[in-house]
């Protein structure tokens, strides 16, 4: 009896689930309890009060508790071309974001993946180097570069390319600019760490039997990236579709990403029950890349096993 409980008790035995239990506790206090009183404001009726929404239980005059849902919220956004308007919007500059993040980053991840082992990690810092910097700092560098006034305009004047100031503040432009600036080490980080486990060997004997190198590019090297694509593809788009700051700071005032419109509904509108249905639809757009990327994540673990 006394082994028993000792083995019960032990290190192995109880390692696993104290493991798990500390991240799991950190999910349920900062996901799911955030999420669920979100959920519960989209359910509710917009007041003029503190807070500005009307509670879903509450008594009536026959002392007996009574649950009032209000879909009003979520029949408004599917209604209302502003809402419908910035979901698509979104979801198009995160997508074309993310081709122009694969297309850059892919050649980036590829020739550190085969540079030699000491090269590997300054390439790697230098992949890693503008995170040592603040955020907002490197969005307002990007406002002085791309203002007409600013430096890309006035080399393009000093070498005479151009007559007048191109407009590429404030402009669809300048938030593309911003995002792949921004999220391009997510797609070039999980590229690499792909890519550099490949069988060098493959490509030899791909070479040996006459392949070209594109060739062997496209039957070897793509084809085993697949799992890599996607994840830093998740990881670009997923964030992305909801960002705030940078349409903000270099987009126009004309072409609103939802993060943009969630924001103005909560501090400016004071509409906390539509602004949390837009977070809980935001939320569920998303659930699909989330677990598509959780796949591919997992596949790449246990390749790597």
């Amino acid at each position: 009896m006394l082994q028993r409980l000792q083995r019960y008790f032990s290190v192995e035995h109880l390692g696993r689930p104290v493991a798990t239990a500390v991240p799991m506790l950190w999910l349920l206090l900062f996901f799911l309890v955030p999420f669920l009183i979100v959920l519960k404001i989209s359910f509710s009726e917009v007041l003029m009060a503190m807070p500005p929404y009307a509670p879903m239980i509450e008594w009536t005059h026959e002392r007996m508790l009574a649950i009032k849902l209000h879909l009003a919220n979520y029949h408004f956004l599917f209604t209302d071309a502003l809402y419908l308007d910035s979901f698509l919007y979104s979801i198009k500059v995160a997508a074309v974001s993310t081709f122009i993040c694969l297309l850059v980053g892919y050649p980036m991840a590829l020739a550190i993946a085969r540079a030699e082992p000491a090269r590997r990690s300054l390439l790697l810092m230098l992949i890693i180097l503008p995170f040592w910097t603040s955020f907002l700092l490197r969005i307002y560098a990007w406002i002085g570069l791309l203002k007409d006034d600013g430096l890309i305009n006035g080399l393009l004047l000093s070498l005479h390319l151009i007559h007048a100031p191109i407009q590429m503040a404030n402009t669809s432009f300048a938030v593309y600019i911003g995002i792949v600036y921004s999220y391009l080490p997510f797609m070039i980080l999980p590229l690499y760490a792909n890519l550099e486990k490949h069988d060098s060997t493959l490509l030899e004997a791909a070479a040996d039997l006459g392949a070209a190198p594109w060739k062997a590019f496209v039957r070897i090297t793509f084809p085993l990236s697949v799992p890599g694509v996607v994840a830093g593809a998740m990881l670009v788009f997923i964030p992305a579709v909801g960002e705030y700051v940078i349409p903000t700071l270099l987009g126009s005032a004309n072409q609103l990403m939802i993060g943009r419109v969630l924001s103005d509904e909560f501090f400016e509108n004071r509409d906390w029950p539509v602004a949390s249905a837009v977070a809980i639809v935001i939320l569920i757009v998303l659930m699909g890349p989330i677990l598509i990327f959780q796949r591919y994540r997992s596949h790449e673990l246990g390749a790597g096993a």
